[in-house]
């Protein structure tokens, strides 16, 4: 008659496996011991005997450990396949063991065969041969429990879904060679980035993330309450003005590389936590900063492999030098009429309209002007360009335009269609800056939840005299979309997702 059961759900599973875990426990065996270790990686072994041929055998012992993706059990030989942890050098080797009934004796095959479930972490003591159909393997003289795991693994061969992915993924990195892969691209990205600034001087710090007054960018910000001062806080939206008192305090060249907290949307472009490298450069302005961020990204590339790096958007050329469009010209080009500072914003919401771009009636034209540029022109600029010369509104702390009022010395880098980082000349001028910030704060207080406040320590530091310098802001998760070729969501490890019901 035929079982038409079906195999185990996966609660079923959980409770058989619980009971392995039981009954080994019983035995006097451990189900999670500490004293196993390895004299071998998988890696390092394929890496010694790969050269083995089909059904050659070494009396060399190893010692080895791993989880379980592949089992198949027969009468008197078993065989495995073992999955190592990964490293920035190896994605995750996998190797086949084989126990028989001949090398391990009768009680510690059957103990095999009804303990070990896939993704359970095995030890393996035993000789380095190659099976008959020329398989590398390790034959065991013996074998432990290193790791009984209580739930199953999903079918490697299968796909799991996109929310599956990233709302465990703990089983993602198990299961798929691609996630392992996200993780030490991303490692090679951040280290290589390190490696730059590092090699040119510049100094690594580490500022609050906990802030009394949230600044240094138009964000809404997430607020909180610290009880031992019985203070609101926010969580910090850019690492700007600590950094910035730092190069007061009289660093030549600053970075770091931070957590950042904004509660605004979140898309396949946006996170409301993500990683940001601020840098600083003193005796610097807009044209050496935009150098290092070339740097920073060309290195990246190299410590990848090239400098090609195909995306959505086509194929992007990061190598030669980067093109420069001024903010104005490339509006103008769009929209086919001359569009200056002085544009009225009654004009560019006609233009808007004419669009159908969506706007706010309180934008004033600045605002619509870069609403009007980030929805038209932006998506169009496929290879890296630095577009400057913004209006005022762009960026309150930048250096306004030494030679063309009403514009700031700023600029985004485009990349693929999409916002990059950012740098400008830095506005070091105390009375100027409060005359901004005090403009900010007016807006905060009528309402605009991403208006900035006024900081008095920090203008305080401002007064106590900066250097002229430059400073930059790239976004790590954004680099590691551009050379993947994948959402927000793929690059973060454990992205905030809404709760399941």
């Amino acid at each position: 008659m035929t079982d038409q059961t079906g195999p185990p759900s996966d609660s079923e599973q959980t409770a058989i496996r619980k009971e392995k875990r039981a009954r080994i426990l019983s035995c006097g065996a451990e189900a999670y011991p500490a004293d196993l270790t390895r004299t071998h990686t998988l890696g390092k072994i394929r890496a010694a005997w790969g050269h083995l041929e089909a059904g050659e055998e070494t009396q060399d012992e190893v010692t080895i450990g791993g989880r379980v993706v592949f089992i198949r059990n027969t009468g008197k030989l078993c065989f495995a396949t073992l999955q190592d942890g990964f490293t920035p050098e190896d994605n995750g080797e996998r190797l086949q063991v084989m126990l028989s009934l001949a090398e391990v004796g009768e009680e510690a095959l059957a103990g095999w065969k009804a303990d070990v479930d896939l993704g359970d972490h095995i030890w393996i003591h035993g000789r380095v041969i190659a099976s008959k159909r020329g398989e590398l393997s390790v034959m065991a003289s013996e074998w432990r429990m290193a790791s009984k795991t209580l739930r199953p693994l999903p079918a490697l061969h299968k796909d799991l879904s996109d929310e599956a992915r990233v709302r465990r993924r703990y089983v993602d990195l198990i299961a798929r060679d691609e996630a392992r892969a996200m993780v030490r691209t991303r490692a090679a990205i951040t280290r290589s980035v390190r490696e730059t600034l590092y090699a040119q001087g510049y100094i690594e710090v580490e500022t609050p993330t906990l802030q009394l007054i949230h600044g240094g960018a138009a964000a809404r910000p997430f607020n909180t309450h610290l009880n031992a001062f019985d203070l609101d806080m926010t969580l910090r939206i850019a690492l700007e003005l600590h950094l910035k008192r730092t190069m007061v305090g009289g660093a030549d060249r600053v970075f770091e590389m931070g957590r950042i907290f904004r509660n605004e949307g979140i898309d396949s472009s946006h996170s409301a936590e993500f990683t940001m490298l601020e840098a600083y450069m003193s005796w610097g302005d807009q044209r050496t900063i935009a150098r290092l961020i070339q740097d920073v990204i060309v290195n990246a590339a190299d410590a990848l492999g090239s400098r090609q790096v195909q995306t959505q958007a086509g194929e992007i050329n990061l190598d030669g030098e980067w093109l420069w469009l001024k903010f104005f010209d490339g509006l103008s080009e769009e929209l086919g009429t001359t569009i200056t500072v002085e544009t009225s914003v009654e004009d560019l919401r006609r233009l808007a309209d004419d669009r159908g771009i969506e706007y706010d009636p309180a934008w004033e034209n600045d605002k619509l002007a870069m609403e009007l540029f980030g929805d038209l022109v932006e998506p169009k600029l496929i290879q890296p360009t630095f577009v400057y010369d913004y209006p005022s509104l762009a960026q309150p702390l930048a250096r306004p335009h030494r030679e063309e009022p009403g514009k700031v010395e700023a600029w985004d880098l485009i990349i693929g269609g999409m916002e990059r980082g950012t740098g400008f000349t830095e506005l070091i001028d105390p009375v100027v800056q409060r005359e901004v910030l005090v403009s900010q704060s007016i807006k905060a207080a009528a309402g605009d939840p991403e208006a900035m406040q006024l900081d008095e320590d920090f203008l305080d530091a401002l007064e106590h005299g900066a250097p002229p310098m430059g400073g930059l802001g790239l976004g790590i998760d954004r680099l590691v979309m551009l050379f993947t070729n994948a959402g927000i969501r793929e690059t973060i490890l454990f992205p905030l997702l809404r709760p399941q019901a």
